[in-house]
């Protein structure tokens, strides 16, 4: 089991969830009512579901694919080690990531 943490926009809010590996971040935050939208329900079309990772922990990641990059270059407030949740799979032996939601963010809903 892997613990995430996700760091709320305002930078103070912390919440920990237990994840497997094989999971995909994208579902894990969505089960914990973080605000990722996934508009595309993770075929890369969107940049709705975008995270930003901790520095210590992005070397955990494989890098991003061509794909990923163009879609985090339409994301508001990309980071260095900025990432699409649907894009991340939990990986074995895995101790812990911590994920912080952009304060900055698209809603292709409408709703925010």
């Amino acid at each position: 089991m892997t613990r995430i943490r996700f760091v709320a926009a305002d930078g103070e809010t912390v919440r920990e969830v237990m994840a497997q590996p094989g999971d995909r971040l994208l579902d894990i935050a969505q089960a914990d009512n973080q605000p990722l939208e996934g508009t595309c329900e993770g075929q890369m079309a969107c940049s709705t579901c975008h995270v930003i990772i901790a520095p210590e922990d992005f070397a955990l990641l494989p890098p991003a694919s061509e794909e990923e990059e163009d879609m985090l270059d339409l994301a508001a407030g990309a980071t260095r080690t900025s990432r699409l949740a649907c894009q991340i799979w939990i990986g074995h032996g895995w101790d812990a990531m911590t994920v912080r939601i952009p304060p900055e963010r698209r809603d292709l809903t409408g709703r925010a």
